[in-house]
């Protein structure tokens, strides 16, 4: 039996809006909301992507296309849970409740981007590839320690299973039984590098194998499934079960960041056959109509309301109060060493010559 047959991808709704399974509880109102969630996270993405094309923000990480992934998985944890994320992944931690205008903050280099709603359990973007599974994991050991039902999901690509931490992360969260949910996006490139040139491994899943983790693909682009699945891992977890790893298979049309040229490594057609077959809106959307309940005029207000709440953040964010250089100097060390206090004392001293 091929790995690939070990690990057969898992979905709930197929690509034309049909139910797979008879018995999978769905109503209207639990649609829309998965819709819904998915049209505020696109729209925040594309108005990011264009702010950046504007100048008013840096260099922008994008991640349209993996809309299911990350709000499926989000809705499957509760309040008080702790998330993960990587730089990728404001779909997760808007549906998990953080502030749009931090999120804008955060692309503009802003301390105070990194900064959660208050009772919100939401680690700062990770930056440096998987390092976030090993927080994760110890997270999710010391709530087990105290004896409480708190679970971690944290968030990763392709590319970070071929990391060290990773490794270490599934070794620890296996030996202590931590009660971690492992999301990886696996959208087959890790930046520029097809999957079958960075791992002989046909799967991410079984990876699982040698920690003796449970693991499953599930389609990445089916948000019913992405949540159904992520529910049992949570539950699992909550229950004293220990971890789980998922990966959901999926595509992500941009580029890596703004600063990256996708043409140079990848058919880009392949993304625009992925917009009318797999696309993740897309597929609700035809559910939404298969059950009678799709709503034009629904749409067209949603978009309104979603467009006014993005850009009274923005204008948030544009008008919050103008950074304190001494941030740059402030968590270098938790004790300012000499060579830190020189460096700001010389910057001030640049500052005053230059307004005089």
């Amino acid at each position: 039996m091929g790995v690939e047959n070990q690990f057969p991808i898992v979905q709930y709704v197929n690509e034309k809006g049909v139910l797979m399974h008879e018995d999978t509880q769905l109503d209207q109102s639990r649609l829309n909301e998965f819709y819904r969630k998915m049209l505020r996270a696109r729209m925040m993405d594309k108005k990011c992507l264009n702010l950046q094309r504007q100048g008013r923000i840096g260099t922008y990480v994008q991640y349209e296309g993996q809309e299911a992934a990350q709000v499926g998985s989000a809705l499957a944890v509760e309040e008080g849970d702790w998330m993960f994320p990587t730089y990728r992944d404001h779909a997760a931690t808007m549906t998990f409740g953080h502030s749009l205008r931090y999120l804008f903050l955060y692309w503009k280099g802003r301390l105070e981007g990194s900064i959660p709603p208050e009772g919100k359990n939401i680690f700062p973007p990770a930056v440096p590839i998987a390092s976030q599974l090993l927080h994760a994991t110890g997270t999710a050991w010391a709530e087990k320690k105290k004896n409480s039902d708190r679970v971690s999901i944290v968030y990763f690509g392709d590319g970070a299973t071929s990391e060290g931490d990773f490794h270490e992360g599934l070794n620890f969260a296996s030996v202590f039984n931590t009660p971690v949910v492992f999301l990886n996006q696996n959208n087959g490139f890790a930046i520029s590098v097809p999957m079958e040139k960075q791992m002989k491994s046909k799967t991410i899943a079984q990876k699982g194998l040698a920690y003796d983790i449970p693991s499953l693909r599930v389609d990445g682009n089916d948000i019913v499934a992405v949540y159904y699945e992520t529910k049992k891992a949570v539950a699992r977890a909550r229950n004293g079960e220990g971890p789980t790893l998922i990966e959901a298979v999926t595509w992500r049309y941009g580029a890596h960041t703004t600063a990256d040229d996708p043409s140079k490594y990848r058919d880009q057609q392949e993304s625009e056959f992925r917009r009318e077959t797999t696309d993740p809106l897309l597929r609700v959307e035809r559910l939404l109509k298969n059950q009678g309940w799709w709503n034009d005029e629904e749409k067209g207000k949603m978009e309104e309301e979603i467009t006014k709440e993005i850009n009274h953040a923005l204008k948030e964010a544009e008008d919050f109060k103008v950074a304190d250089i001494d941030q740059l100097f402030d968590h270098v060390f938790a004790e300012p060493t000499w060579t830190i206090k020189e460096q700001r004392d010389q910057h001030k001293r640049m500052s005053k010559e230059v307004s005089q």
